[in-house]
Parts: C-alpha cells; structure tokens; sequence
C-alpha cells in the first residue's frame, strides 16, 4: 500500500516563506526553503523563516530540498537551515545554486550543492525528479515533477506564460503537456495573482515605459530595484545602452552577482558601460538594490543624506522599478514623502498596471489544462489567494472533492492514490531573525519593542549603604522616550518622592525585601504615570548596596 503525504511548513496563508514538504512512504522532499520578510509592525526583526524543527526530527529520511528559482521567499532560508543540517543535499538549475552559493559563502557555510539539468531525470531515493523550464522573472527558474507510483505530483513555484520570452526565461510548453500526458495525481500551482482576470503577459512587460521615462529625464536617475528581478534588469539594461547611458551600481552585492552573470551569459549588457561610484556623471543612472531582509535601506541612506558618495539635488530623478512588499506600505509612503522634501523627481510604477512575473487566472487555466491533474492544491499566497486559485479549478470542471484547501501543518494524505479523510496535522511555527541571531525574537519581545516604541522606559535609581540602610544617592528618576523632562518637571519630582517614601518605609528593617520593594515602586509610580499621561513605559527600577 502507498501513502503520499503532503503539507507545507510554510508558504500558505501568506506571501514567501515557502517549504512544501512531499513524504512518499516515508522519503521526504523538500520544496523550497524560504523567507518572508517582516513588515512595519515587526520591530528590529530582519526576516521570518519556517520552523524546520520537522527536518531535524526527520533528517534521516529527507531526500534533498528542490529549489525553483532564486529568490528570497525560496531560498533565504537555506544559511539558517545549513547551519543545523549541514549535510543536507540541495538541488538547483546553474543560476540558483550561484546565488545561493554567494549567501552560503557570506555565513561560511560550504553546502551540498548538486546542479540539475532541464529536461534530465535523476533518480532521488527510490523516486525520480524531473526539472522543467518555466519562464518567471529570474533566469532557469524550475518545475518539480516527481514520478511516484500513483502517478506525478507536480510542483510550479511561480511562473507565467510569455512567447516572447527566450533563452533562460523561455518555458517548455512541450515537456509540461508530455508530463500531463503521463498521468498527474496533484499539481500544486501558485496562487499570488489567482484572483486576477486574463493573462499576466503582457502587464509584466515595462520596457516600454521605463525607456519612455529615461529619455525624458536627462539628469541623473536612480532606480531602486529588488536584486531579483532579473528580468525587469534586463529590460533597464537595454534601455541603457539603446540610449547610450552609462550606469553604476550601488550594492557590491548587486554588483558582484550582475558582472558573474553577464560573464556567464545570462544577463545581456557590455560591463565597459559600467561606472564607477566614485567617478558620478551628470546624466549617470544609478542602480540602486536594496538589502535581501531590509527593503529600501540603500535607498533611504541616500535620501537622509548618510551615503557617502551620492547627495540627492532637484534635478535628480527617482524612480522606484519594485513593487511594494506586502506590510511595508507605511515605510513606503514615508520615504516617497522624504524624497519630495528633497524636491526630486519621484516615479513609482503602480503594481496595478505592472505586474510582477506570477500567474494570473488564465496562465493557472492553462497550466490545469496542459498538466489535467486528478488533485488540485492552491499553494503560494494568503487564504484568499488560496480561494481565488481554487475557484479557478472549478471553472476547469474539478469539484470540491478534488481541490485542496490547507493552511500550514494540514496534511492531505493519499493511500494507493485516493485522497483520504484523514485529518492529520505537524507542528509548525516560524522564526523571527534579529541579525545574526536565531529564533531569540518572539511575542514577547516584539511587545516589549512596540510599548518602547510608544511609551518609552524609566529607570528609578538608588544607592543603599549596606549596614546602615540608608539611602547614599538618588532615588534618581531617568525618562527616554516618555516625556519631556523640561516640561514635565512636577510629574518627575511627585515619582521622585513616591519612589522615596516607599525605599525609605522599606528600609527601616534589618532585612530589606528588595523584590517586594522594587514591585511597590513599579506599581505605584505606573498608575501614577498612567493617571497623569495615559501612557504606560516600561519601568525599570536599579537599587544597589554598597
């Protein structure tokens, strides 16, 4: 008897930090190892990845993790993973597996890195995985077929359908209806743009309209992008050298990985048209990338005047090429607010009218049509992305019955072939980054940040004498970010004398009870501060014996 289990441990209800897991009688295959990237409200964290405590506890039986593109939300994951599981095999197309490396190198982790081939099946434990070019913004982006008994289990990552596109974005159209052909038992797709009518191409196209706003603007430009829209550089690339500009590039990251890639033929661009940083022109275009885990970083030291090489004038023109992540609209609206104090000229290109390289309602028709799966899995975007996707299937003719709704840890579990009622779960959970720190951030801390954020702290001080017990300094009241001293002086001296009254009732005993004391103090002095201010900071009381 065959049993096919498959869930994720990231990747549903949400945007990025994707991992699909496929347990085919007890061999795991991992899809993906993501990140997603912490919003506004997400104080000091960097990035958010699966909780992968499930590949620990199974690490014997995990087959290898299959990356379809290079991109954050598929691979960011991995420098943490390698970290506990150094041994585990991941495989990629060329392109991937160079950009991994390069973050693999930067923690110093070496990886077992293994290359596949488009179109080349290999066998992988008792199964046999077989690559298929599909076109996404990023050069040798992959589909998973993974041959079981029961039948093909097809995995899209993200994908469109675009004739035009050629070379390493060109898609297999051929090979996908050969696998469909085969028999598909579950076809997990994509599901960021479900909900949008027709077919993404030729929305994701932009050449058009960024040459348009170059050739208008002949003092400098700047144009921030996210390092992984490959093929939105491409068409910027070209532009540049039709019109004979010449361009720098700040981020040595950005930079590094784009001259590899032109060496190795993926990116089509003459490096002599690269400048240097230090040597600015009038009517240079300046490239600007932002940081893997800190949208607009790069570009926000520019306009607050921090880089050392750029001073932002009038004249300059700032055109923002990426779409706006999901959480991160506030710190959006605020830098496009700072950049028109500066007076520069500011373009940003609506998501509406551009789209990103994912599929829309018609490109997962198609994509149903050629594979004709007897399952259905929407994977890859938030519940209503999920729904959107899955309403799609039924305009194909799939009922209920054959179309997989889960959240993250929901495990839908075939036997012999036949989707079963089994109501079966795994324990899932996601990790807060802060720098190079793993999995300290949780609740807690984030609530602790926001009431730092929005009330501040105060710090009562005071220094006892051990044997007499009596007060030799303070108590002192210190305020950051909770009001201002100056103005608040009868508010500060009333905390002073509570703080006072309640050390000095507390130290007429052999024996102080300075757990009791410190809690009398925070207690009274919040409320006080409450009833005064409505606002409630965080107090920290420091009494010391000397």
């Amino acid at each position: 008897m065959s049993k096919i289990k498959i869930f994720a441990l990231g990747g549903l209800n949400e945007i990025g930090k994707n991992m699909y897991i496929v347990d085919v009688d007890n061999e795991i295959y991992v899809f993906e190892a993501g990140l997603k990237y912490a919003d506004d409200k997400m104080l000091g964290v960097d990035y958010i990845i699966p909780n992968y405590d499930y590949l620990i506890n199974n690490k014997e039986r995990v087959q290898g993790i299959f990356l379809s593109h290079g991109h954050d939300e598929q691979i960011g994951a991995l420098p943490d993973i390698l970290h506990d599981l150094p041994n585990l095999k991941i495989y990629g197309s060329k392109f991937t597996l160079d950009l991994v490396r390069e973050e693999l190198i930067l923690e110093n982790i070496k990886g077992n890195l293994i290359e596949l081939q488009p179109h080349k099946k290999v066998k992988v434990g008792k199964n046999y995985i077989f690559p298929i070019n599909l076109s996404h913004s990023v050069p040798d982006s992959f589909g998973y077929v993974l041959y079981t008994n029961d039948g093909a289990i097809f995995y899209t990552g993200n994908f469109v359908f675009d004739p035009s596109m050629e070379k390493n974005y060109k898609m297999d159209i051929g090979k996908l209806a050969y696998v469909g052909k085969q028999g598909v038992l579950c076809l997990l797709s994509e599901s960021v743009y479900a909900d949008k009518i027709g077919y993404t191409s030729p929305k994701h196209r932009s050449y058009n309209y960024l040459k348009e706003v170059i050739n208008k603007h002949s003092g400098r430009i700047l144009v921030n992008i996210f390092q992984g829209q490959f093929y939105r550089m491409q068409e910027l690339l070209t532009i540049v050298s039709e019109l004979n500009r010449k361009i720098v590039i700040l981020g040595k990251g950005l930079e590094k990985n784009l001259v590899k890639f032109i060496n190795d033929g993926y990116i089509n661009f003459d490096k002599s048209r690269i400048g240097n940083i230090h040597h600015l022109e009038k009517d240079s275009i300046i490239i600007v990338s932002d940081e893997r885990e800190r949208p607009f970083s790069n570009m926000k030291r520019i306009v607050r005047n921090y880089d050392k090489f750029i001073t932002l004038n009038e004249e300059d023109t700032i055109i923002f090429a990426s779409p706006i992540y999901d959480g991160m609209e506030k710190s959006a609206t605020i830098l496009f607010d700072e950049i028109a104090k500066r007076g520069c000229n500011l373009i940003t290109m609506s998501s509406k009218k551009f789209y990103s390289l994912h599929a829309s309602s018609e490109d997962l028709m198609l994509m149903i049509n050629l594979m004709q799966p007897k399952y259905y899995f929407p994977v890859n975007g938030e519940y209503c992305h999920q729904v959107a996707n899955s309403e799609v299937a039924k305009q194909m003719g799939f009922t209920e019955d054959n179309i997989i709704l889960k959240l993250n840890g929901q495990v839908a579990t075939f036997v012999n072939g036949k989707l079963t009622d089994e109501d079966n779960s795994v324990k899932i959970d996601e990790i807060l980054i802060d720098g190079k720190t793993v999995g300290d951030i949780g609740e807690l801390v984030i609530k602790d940040r926001e009431m730092l954020g929005e009330n501040g702290i105060v710090l009562v001080i005071a220094i006892i004498d051990k044997l007499t017990k009596k007060i030799l300094a303070g108590p002192e009241i210190v305020t950051k970010g909770f009001v201002y001293v100056k103005d608040n002086i009868d508010l500060i001296k009333e905390a002073h004398k509570m703080a006072l009254d309640i050390i000095t009732n507390n130290t007429k005993v052999s024996y102080i009870d300075y757990s009791k004391t410190k809690n009398e103090i925070r207690d009274k002095i919040g409320k006080y501060f409450y009833q005064e201010t409505e606002s409630k900071p965080i107090i920290l009381i420091m009494i010391q014996e000397v």
